[in-house]
């Protein structure tokens, strides 16, 4: 529902371009709600276009994000479906942030590549049929975004979730998998085996961080069954550094799309926790659909899924996990192996 951001907007054709760049992706029936602190972008939220008999609901909820979030002003901007007719459709939403005390900024609404803002009441300016939506690619905003290495948004939410979708199964991987048995909790030497699977982490990185893919199935086999194991995937996740957050980015995006049916939901939590570390909000709640496809009562991505609709900072998760790790690497490497 949320993401994060940083940036300065300057007339409506930046805002426009930058609200893709926002939620990850071109939206479509949709209400953006933007929120300013210090004259800069502070955070964006999306939700699906609200019916009028939600209306009220939503508005309650997007006023108690920004409150928390410290927001001094807002944008709001409605991608409205094809069969509304309201004159100011935009309304409800607007009178629910006021009463806050929060102020409005600019309001404007987008229907059929025309935009205009319901603020505005010069004809001149902001026709009632709307001014045509300009290119992406006529933007500053786009051309700085992908300078500094942003990609360019999905076209929609069908791609975004493509993005991140199932593979073919790779015959050597299912046959490097029937090699290696989880964990037995009642048998097994656990912390080895807890240990190795740490081990094989640490290995997969190593290798991709050298050629951005890793062709040894027995690793890649190896470090599926191990995330099963709660206290590996937690180790996982918390390999996550400013220096390699990007690269580690890559690398469970691609193991989250090679890993065949039983092993997603671990390896959802990771991609979508770090992604939305990286502000990419709208990219991890697809990454935690994928985990309850996999597996509907993976706990820790009913949690996950809480803390993103909470509208948590990801500084403070970030931190979260960072205090969180060491205690992790305790557990796992201080307490002597079996013989």
């Amino acid at each position: 529902m949320t993401t994060h951001t940083a940036t300065q907007l300057t007339s409506p054709h930046d805002l426009l371009a930058a609200v893709p760049f926002m939620v990850g992706y071109h939206p479509a029936n949709s209400l953006v709600v933007i929120a300013l602190r210090d004259g800069q972008v502070s955070m964006a939220m999306r939700v699906d276009f609200p019916s009028l008999d939600i209306a009220s609901d939503i508005a309650i909820t997007v006023a108690s994000h920004l409150t928390r979030e410290g927001a001094e002003s807002v944008i709001v901007v409605g991608y409205l479906p094809d069969t509304n007719v309201e004159i100011d459709p935009l309304l409800f939403v607007r009178q629910g942030i006021e009463s806050r005390g929060i102020s409005i900024k600019e309001s404007i609404v987008v229907k059929a590549g025309r935009f205009r803002s319901t603020m505005c009441i010069d004809l001149n300016c902001c026709p009632l049929e709307g001014t045509l939506v300009p290119p992406l690619s006529d933007s500053r905003i786009t051309a700085e975004r992908v300078a500094s290495g942003k990609p360019l948004p999905y076209l929609d939410l069908d791609q975004m979730r493509a993005s991140i979708a199932s593979t073919v199964p790779d015959k050597d991987l299912t046959r490097a998998l029937k090699k290696i048995f989880e964990i037995d909790y009642d048998v097994d030497c656990v912390l080895d085996l807890q240990r190795e699977g740490a081990h094989a982490v640490d290995k997969l990185i190593t290798e991709f961080e050298k050629s951005g893919i890793s062709k040894d199935y027995q690793l890649i086999a190896l470090v599926l069954t191990r995330l099963l194991d709660l206290q590996v995937r937690d180790y996982a996740m918390g390999m996550t550094t400013v220096e390699n957050s990007k690269m580690i980015w890559d690398m469970w995006r691609w193991l989250l799309r090679i890993a065949p049916r039983g092993y997603v939901a671990p390896v959802a939590t990771v991609f979508a926790a770090s992604s939305y570390e990286q502000g990419e909000g709208a990219l991890a709640q697809r990454a935690l659909d994928r985990a309850f496809e996999d597996d509907p009562k993976y706990q820790m991505a009913k949690l996950l899924r809480r803390t993103f609709t909470a509208g948590w900072p990801p500084s403070a998760f970030t931190e979260m996990r960072a205090d969180l790790h060491p205690k992790i690497c305790a557990a796992l490497f201080t307490t002597p192996a079996s013989e």
